[in-house]
């Protein structure tokens, strides 16, 4: 089984989204039984939170609901059972950087840095600006890169 974590702030925004449109596409190849899917946050401010009703309705407009989701922090233990470790931006990045064993180092990853053309590049955090459809459109173009590369190197 291969474990994904998705990685933001506060977990309500961008990682959430992030989550569910993963799991989306993975129940879409058929791939739920074998990668799973999780989401954190660096910060604990918004521990037990939903997510974001920006990105609930957000993502209701895409026919996803993760309403059911709620915010906790990012664990040692997380670092240990995930095999990639998105962050959605530099400062996520960094943080991740600072709490990760030696080992784990190599497990995270910038969202952006599978794209191209997008590569060093961060996803804004939509709570500041309500931006949620961007963070929609930029999960979209990045989480079928990060599909393809967990289907060519770690199935």
């Amino acid at each position: 089984m291969t474990n994904v974590l998705f990685v933001c702030l506060g977990n309500i925004c961008r990682s959430p989204m992030a989550e569910g449109l993963f799991k989306k596409m993975l129940k879409d190849q058929q791939l739920e039984n074998k990668v799973t899917v999780d989401s954190a946050g660096i910060s604990t401010e918004e521990q037990g939170n939903p997510p974001h009703p920006g990105a609930q309705v957000e993502m209701a407009k895409h026919g996803l609901d993760i309403s059911n989701l709620r915010s906790r922090p990012v664990t040692l233990e997380d670092f240990h059972r995930a095999d990639l470790i998105i962050g959605m931006d530099s400062q996520n990045i960094y943080y991740l950087k600072q709490m990760a064993p030696p080992a784990d180092q190599k497990k995270v990853h910038l969202c952006f840095d599978i794209v191209p053309e997008k590569a060093g590049q961060d996803i804004p955090d939509p709570w500041y600006d309500h931006r949620f459809g961007r963070t929609y459109r930029q999960l979209s173009l990045a989480l079928p890169y990060w599909l393809d590369y967990i289907k060519s190197n770690l199935l």
